[in-house]
């Protein structure tokens, strides 16, 4: 889609968006013990990194949804994503991402501009002359498209060594532009979008180290010279050979008294039980403890996703239970009880079960009731997924609140979100079968 065509058809569906955006708000401050409300409660933002191709699985939606306040798109933003070859750009699984964010009221945050990995093959092979008009074309591209979408931008990404020299990392933009690459990136970055915030992101940073010490000059040197650089963001990828520094807080401190905001924007650590639940409570308790630390983005949603799924290194598993790491994250927060998670229907916990029905039927359509029903506890608000066979479409529904990601429709109450323990209510929808008579799939119902 041309940045043209987006934005039309963002006046097109404003209404419907803005409508979805405070419903979503509407359920947040209802369900104030989810990690994004929690959050906001100490004005910081709680974010995921998300896959397209796994938001049409309900229960990931759904968590999704419910818990997060940030999305960062895991790879769909990238060189290699889009723009596959020179001056051709593809947008279509980024698009699919921010929109759906969008319709949640949820913030996006861009990732990422320039980064010596994940590039097309084509980026190596060009001159210097071309490299730098190439890079400054992609971030022109890719920031026009998305302009007044995007909250925080990674403009340039890893772009230091490891080990003790703190010396940039050789790359294409490195080897044949020199140092002022970055520079010159952030400059280009804040004319395409004066609106965005602009960070420098990096991993293995967190502490302080030789590193740090690089980026922490680099940063210095922008702030004094004008240079347009607003968030530095800490990866903070943990386990046992690198867990989290003694002086991670300090370290955050130091980059925020540059006057610039800190991010920890790719959080994960590995372990399980009490000790993964406690190295968790240190990274959130040293965000809230800087002014400066505007937000946590988790780096995927469950542990089957992760990049290093051996490792467990996320709040939630593969069956989408809170471990003890959520509840320690949410307790730090400020948060307490338990939103009711798929698959976490346990004693003690708020519930509700979610059955569908086909009421009605006729050749070119029909009608479906889901209904909804308590557990053991009375419940203030419901969330239930609907995922439609591609062909369908809804024409109506009544009785509840949708939003669509694709083929996936998250409802919540219109007035009927209140039910006292085993009671129930329902919401119903108009099908156009488009050529299949196949049902629909009923996800998780989530209560709180």
């Amino acid at each position: 889609m041309s940045m043209t065509v987006r934005r039309m058809t963002r006046a097109a569906t404003a209404g419907l968006v803005a409508a979805a955006a405070l419903t979503a708000a509407a359920h947040s401050a209802e369900a104030a013990d989810t990690l994004g409300s929690a959050a906001a409660g100490q004005g910081r933002y709680f974010g995921t990194a998300v896959a397209a191709n796994h938001l049409g699985e309900a229960d990931y939606a759904a968590t999704l949804d419910r818990e997060f306040s940030s999305v960062t798109p895991e790879n769909e933003m990238k060189w290699d994503a889009t723009e596959p070859s020179r001056g051709t750009f593809t947008f279509g699984s980024a698009d699919r991402i921010v929109d759906h964010a969008q319709s949640q009221g949820m913030d996006v945050r861009g990732h990422t501009l320039v980064w010596h990995s994940q590039l097309p093959s084509w980026v190596g092979s060009l001159g210097a002359s071309d490299l730098r008009t190439a890079m400054n074309d992609h971030i022109n591209g890719l920031m026009g498209h998305y302009k007044g979408e995007i909250h925080s931008w990674d403009v340039v990404n890893e772009a230091f060594q490891d080990g003790g020299s703190g010396a940039r990392r050789s790359s294409p933009f490195q080897d044949k532009l020199g140092n002022g690459f970055i520079e010159e990136a952030f400059r280009t970055a804040r004319a395409a979008d004066p609106a965005a915030k602009l960070c420098y992101n990096d991993y293995n940073t967190d502490g302080v180290n030789a590193k740090s010490n690089a980026v922490y000059d680099m940063v210095e040197d922008f702030k004094s010279r004008g240079v347009p650089i607003d968030c530095v963001g800490f990866q903070s990828h943990f386990n046992s050979n690198s867990p989290v520094p003694s002086d991670y807080r300090q370290n955050l401190q130091r980059f925020a008294d540059l006057g610039v905001d800190v991010q920890i924007t790719e959080l994960d650590i590995e372990g399980s039980g009490s000790a993964q639940a406690a190295n968790y409570t240190k990274v959130v308790e040293a965000c809230l403890a800087v002014s400066r630390c505007t937000g946590m983005t988790v780096w995927g949603v469950t542990d089957k996703y992760s990049w290093r799924s051996s490792g467990t290194p996320l709040l939630f598993d593969g069956n989408y239970d809170e471990k003890p790491a959520y509840d320690a994250v949410l307790s730090a927060l400020g948060g307490s009880g338990d939103p009711g998670g798929p698959g976490d229907p346990g004693e003690g916990t708020v519930s509700c079960t979610a059955t569908y029905t086909r009421t009605a039927d006729w050749n070119s359509g029909y009608n479906g009731q889901v209904t909804i029903t308590a557990g053991g506890e009375p419940i203030s608000s419901w969330t239930a997924t609907v995922t439609l066979p591609a062909q369908q479409s809804v024409s109506s529904l009544w009785n509840g609140t949708p939003a669509w990601s694709g083929n996936v429709m998250t409802v919540r109450p219109s007035w009927n979100g209140t039910l006292a323990a085993g009671a129930s209510t329902s919401f119903g929808f108009t099908v156009a079968k488009n050529g299949s008579d196949a049902a629909p799939a009923v996800g998780t119902c989530t209560a709180s």
